[in-house]
């Protein structure tokens, strides 16, 4: 990744978090939100081992082959249940971003050729504009409708109304873990 150490190592440890707490989601639930929470934590896993600073760590030129190789498989496999709409679509939208990231981040794409030199092919990272430009403002969207889930129930109850009736500890609803305003977190 382009940018600040210190801003790769929070980004890393972000999706690193993310991707820890989605995996622990894998111990319970349906088999399907199993599956979900084990597409999740691939991502989440998968974003942070990209993230991590290029001045500390810096993969080797088949890496980014593998994240590619890796990342389409997980958008095969998102393919049919996203055709069912929901959550699932987003996998896949997400899965086909880290192989358009992953080609876009290549050294023999971005013309550095793996020689470790700071900024150099850097002008031609990024991938296409408009192609990145359109996964920037779906993304945009995706966090801020996100966000707006996160927030516990009856901290958005209405005036008047039974907000934290019959919800757990700290006004958070019930569940499988407790928190489920953090399963969309993931």
């Amino acid at each position: 990744m382009h940018g600040g150490a210190s801003t790769g190592w929070l980004l890393m440890a972000l999706c690193a978090v993310s991707g820890a707490y989605c995996l622990l989601r894998t111990r319970t639930g349906t088999p399907r939100e199993r599956r979900t929470a084990r597409s999740e934590a691939l991502m989440g896993f998968g974003m942070a081992a990209m993230a991590v600073p290029a001045a500390v760590l810096s993969p080797p030129g088949w890496a980014w082959a593998v994240y590619a190789v890796l990342f389409g498989t997980a958008a095969l496999r998102a393919l049919r249940p996203a055709l069912r709409g929901g959550h699932h679509l987003h996998h896949l939208v997400g899965s086909l971003a880290m192989v358009y990231m992953a080609v876009a981040m290549a050294p023999a794409v971005t013309g550095s050729g793996g020689g470790g030199h700071a900024g150099h092919g850097a002008a031609g990272a990024g991938g296409i504009p408009v192609l990145t430009g359109v996964l920037l403002v779906y993304y945009a969207f995706y966090v801020l409708g996100s966000a707006g889930r996160l927030l516990p129930a009856a901290a958005v109850a209405p005036a008047g109304g039974t907000g934290g009736v019959g919800r757990g500890p700290g006004g958070f609803g019930g569940g499988t873990d407790g928190r489920p305003e953090l399963t969309t977190a993931c």
